[in-house]
């Protein structure tokens, strides 16, 4: 028989005899590794399928790879028409084009009892014209579903605008049909050319690049939307389409999209502002509001990982080392090194194994609750085995934890410890000595010694390790509270990420008519204001979105960098466009409109770019856009529907300081009334709110994860606590029997590991927190700066207060159970088995 065959025959005979008395710790291995290792898998799991969810939606509604609006009814630009069907034939027969639908804005109000379009009501339907929202870029339906596309008497909204027009799921509506002509004024003193009643068939309509929109009901997930069916639509293509958008479906997809892009741009009149709307852009933007929640749950699987390692590691170390004393028997009978290693070390491995395959289980069971995000009510529930997380978990969990094992075993074997036997002891802590000098309880002086002292030998407490850790747990918690409540100060404070005026008039992308500038101007609870264009300008040959204002406007986006444009060859960019165009602050850049003159700007600044812009185009981004002189945008691009006294595309405002809220709410309701506002003529909407970019709009379903991350930490830090406490009891049992010989009272031993416990996480607590809040700073100034949000980080003192006291109060709850231990210590036992 060879030495490796009579070694595993040892091992295996030891490991059948003593299993039934050892049972428990290998069950408690594989409960622990398998429903720890299990979460940790399942969230980083869910963390993948999260982030992967929105490309999977747009699979499942046939999502178009680019579209955008070709063409507008705008008679002073030659556009006596909003439909064109040689133009969209034109684009369907381009080089690469798959599949083309188009959809049309229809001159449809709904009426109320008196015959006129109801108050609430805007020029927001759409008419499918060969499919688009049915079949192609279908449409998602929160409640009831979809019209039959052969049905003229039906349509679908959104929830939104059907609580503003006070209409409810199944109820028959009655339109008003106006002309494009009509649709320039104010048909509230027009009558309709005819009218039409539909059944709202579905609620809750939105498409699903508007899942990341944040507009009017951002929570919800979705923006106006109202649309009719093709049916319908061709009876009103002739009279009533005021301009058209197409969807295109590319061969090769994105690998072709912005060649098609360029060719539409050709083939559509010069006057038209066609941005072409990226289903890969789309994607890029839903990704982005996404990752906080993929990064939150791929961080909470890290922390189940660690602590099933940590606590994993822990339990395997405290099994092995309970058969101590019969590997000194074992020894003695003549056993080597390499049987009394491998002695023990079959259960665990085993254990190991076995929890890893239970965590397989665990995870994949866990797997129908992912993904989250704004996708997840519109895809089907159902198991998911994703087998690169799982393959990966259990190859981290059986590698690393049977490592833990044999370093364990090989430390625990009794020929190191023989060795280890005749090394000097420490001289001890120089804080335990201060703390008897100054005259501290017994207690309090023996628990600084056992906090603070490791010990040697046989009876040796990895006290270093237990407070480095407190210390890195009290980082973390500290870190993510910190991020967190920096978090909320960025969500809280618009002006953080570009919306540094407080009330906005929109008129959904179209014009102000220029009668607001007097009645602003005699508004005294106004500071100031400012009228902005928005068009979309092409920078050194890159398409940017832009807001146009006069030079030295006096509300503009929060400034990065440099300073705002006083001078018509100014401009000040977003600092992703500007390192997308590969300069600096203080070069040129070229700038121009189709084919007119390009035009050469310094870039004088950065800024911080509100989610702002033309309605149903490409808009600024924090990081993205630019701020220039209005002139540089085409007529045609800022008056887009023929307004006879077009204005600014919007008005932004600043009250004065100490203005009630409900007084500036009255005044500007009534500047909008006295323009025409709120009845579909032409004048500006109500106030638009902040809006939200994409990194942030999902701030709801984020909000609470920093405080369960930092949960779940303090939670594995508290378990860990215990556990060091419970093994520096066990192991020390003779220094208690010592204090207790020496008339330690059973309150003593107790209140001898409380002092440990406390003076651990004082530590942990002194030196953590402060890098904890320098941690979490850092951080959010990273991610501030990669999201091109002002960065401004907060600290929440209070929390970290919290914390600290929290901490030590936990530490001495979780400290009750080890001390009632030492106060059951035997002496007689405890020096018999020495």
């Amino acid at each position: 028989m060879s030495k490796f065959d009579m070694v595993l025959g040892v091992a295996w005979y030891r490991f059948r005899v003593t299993f039934r008395r050892q049972r428990n710790g290998y069950l408690g291995i594989v409960l622990l590794v398998g429903l720890v290792g299990g979460v940790a898998m399942g969230s980083v799991a869910a963390a993948r399928s999260t982030q992967s969810s929105f490309p999977t939606l747009l699979r499942s509604v046939d999502a178009s790879d680019l579209g955008g609006a070709v063409s507008f009814y705008n008679p002073s630009i030659g556009f006596k028409d909003g439909y064109y069907p040689g133009l969209v034939r034109t684009i369907a027969h381009l080089p690469h084009v798959k599949n083309l639908e188009s959809e049309v804005g229809l001159g449809l109000l709904p009426l109320g009892a008196n015959g006129l379009p109801i108050p609430a009501a805007n020029w927001i339907a759409d008419g499918s014209v060969n499919g688009l929202g049915f079949d192609e870029d279908r449409l998602i339906v929160a409640h009831g579903r979809l019209p039959g596309p052969q049905r003229p008497d039906e349509f679908v909204m959104d929830s939104e605008t059907a609580k503003l027009w006070g209409v409810h799921l199944g109820e028959v509506v009655t339109f008003g049909v106006y002309t494009n002509a009509q649709s320039v004024g104010n048909p509230g003193g027009l009558r309709p050319i005819s009218r039409l009643t539909a059944k709202l068939v579905g609620v809750g309509t939105t498409s699903a690049e508007n899942l990341v929109e944040d507009q009017f009901d951002a929570d919800a997930g979705e923006s106006q939307t109202v649309l009719f069916t093709p049916e319908l639509t061709k009876r009103l293509l002739r009279c009533c389409a005021e301009n058209t958008i197409i969807g295109a479906q590319v061969d090769g997809g994105d690998r072709y999209d912005s060649t098609v892009a360029a060719e539409i741009a050709r083939v559509v009149p010069k006057d038209v502002p066609f941005s072409a709307l990226l289903a890969s852009t789309s994607i890029a933007k839903a990704e982005r509001a996404i990752r906080p929640e993929s990064i939150a749950l791929a961080v909470f699987g890290g922390i189940a990982a660690l602590a099933a390692l940590v606590i994993g590691g822990q339990v395997i170390g405290r099994r092995l080392r309970q058969d101590e004393d019969d590997l000194a028997v074992l020894r003695a009978l003549g056993a080597g090194p390499a049987m009394t290693l491998s002695d023990g070390l079959i259960g665990v491995l085993a254990a190991v194994i076995a929890g890893s395959l239970l965590a397989v289980v665990v995870a994949i069971s866990l797997s129908p609750v992912a993904p989250l995000g704004p996708a997840r009510p519109y895809l089907p529930t159902r198991v998911n085995f994703d087998w690169t997380v799982i393959c990966s978990g259990v190859a981290v969990l059986v590698v690393a934890l049977c490592g833990v094992a044999l370093a364990v075993a090989y430390r625990a074997a009794p020929q190191r410890s023989a060795a280890q036997s005749g090394r000097p002891f420490s001289r001890g802590s120089a804080a335990a000595r201060v703390a008897g000098s100054a005259g501290l309880p017994a207690p309090a002086v023996a628990g600084i010694r056992f906090a603070l002292e490791p010990g040697s030998g046989r009876n040796t407490v990895p006290v270093r390790s237990a407070i480095l850790g407190t210390v890195l747990a009290v980082v973390v918690v500290t870190a993510t509270v910190t991020f967190g409540a920096s978090l909320t100060t960025l969500v809280s404070h618009p002006a953080l990420y570009g919306w540094n005026w407080d009330y906005a008039l929109f008129n959904g992308g179209g014009d102000i008519p220029v009668q607001a500038e007097p009645l602003l101007d005699k508004d005294h609870l106004l500071s100031s204001w400012a009228g902005v264009y928005f068009g979309l300008l092409r920078i050194d040959n890159q398409q940017v979105p832009v807001m146009g204002a006069d030079p030295g406007v006096a509300i503009s986006p929060p400034l990065l960098s440099g300073h705002g444009f006083d001078a018509p060859n100014q401009v000040v960019l977003g600092a992703l466009t500007l390192a997308q165009l590969h300069k600096r602050v203080g070069e040129t850049v070229e700038v121009r409109s189709g084919g007119s003159t390009p035009t050469q700007l310094r870039i004088v600044g950065t800024a911080t770019m509100p989610a702002f812009g033309g309605a149903g185009g490409v808009h600024m981004e924090m990081g993205s856009g630019a701020l220039l002189d209005y002139e540089l945008i085409p007529p045609g691009q800022r008056n887009l529907f023929d307004q006879p006294q077009p204005g600014p595309n919007a008005i932004l405002m600043r009250t004065r300081p100490g203005a009630s809220v409900g007084s500036v709410d009255s005044s500007i309701n009534a500047i909008i009334v006295k323009l025409g506002g709120g009845s579909g003529g032409g004048g500006p909407s109500p106030v638009l709110g902040p809006q939200r970019p994409a990194e942030i709009i999902s701030y709801n379903n984020l909000g609470a994860t920093p405080a369960l991350l930092g949960g779940a930490l303090a939670a594995g830090a508290v378990v860990a606590l215990g556990l060091t406490l419970v093994a520096t009891v066990r192991r020390r049992r003779r220094d208690l029997a010592v204090l207790k010989t020496l008339g330690f009272t059973n309150g003593q031993l107790a209140a001898t590991v409380a002092w440990q416990a406390t003076v651990a996480v004082a530590i942990g607590t002194v030196f953590g927190a402060p890098l904890g809040v320098a941690l979490g700073r850092s951080l959010w100034d990273l991610f501030a700066r990669e999201i091109n949000a002002v960065p401004d980080p907060s600290t929440p003192f209070a929390s970290v207060a919290l914390i600290a006291v929290g901490a030590l109060v936990v530490a001495n709850v979780v400290a009750a159970v080890p001390g009632r231990i030492a106060a059951r210590t035997h002496t007689a036992h405890a020096f018999r088995t020495e």
